[in-house]
């Protein structure tokens, strides 16, 4: 079997590597595409849009926001996060943080809401300072 000795591949994977690159084409960012006017010109790069949730600006705000409900749980007591943990991160239903905890479902969902009612509290306070 013959080799490209300098890629350390043979004929037929180099074949295959070229025929996956076949369809493809470079083209330039500062391309422009002419319209019907000469006032309608169009750079490859203004038509690339980069996904929202990519955003620089965006990923940190969120990382931001994270944080911060994270902390605001932390600053909760001690049976509100864990009803907030259990119910949230461990994907339990209030009769199950019932049974966790020692109390009725009545009193999980009282708990909940008032955990709730304290992070929105919370996360409103942060909101207004910033």
């Amino acid at each position: 079997m013959k080799k490209l000795h300098e890629l350390d591949i043979s004929i037929d994977e180099f074949h295959v590597l070229v025929s996956k690159i076949s369809g493809t084409s470079l083209v330039s960012l500062n391309d422009v595409w002419h319209g019907n006017d000469d006032s309608d010109e169009l750079s490859f790069l203004e038509t690339i849009e980069s996904p929202s949730n990519m955003n620089p600006d965006v990923m940190v705000e969120r990382e931001e926001i994270k944080d911060l409900i994270i902390e605001s749980i932390k600053k909760l007591p001690d049976k509100e996060k864990k009803v907030i943990v259990l119910y949230y991160y461990e994907d339990l239903t209030l009769k199950e943080i019932g049974e966790v905890l020692e109390v009725t479902e009545s009193r999980v969902s009282q708990l909940h809401t008032k955990a709730i009612m304290r992070l929105r509290g919370r996360l409103a306070q942060m909101k207004n300072v910033m």
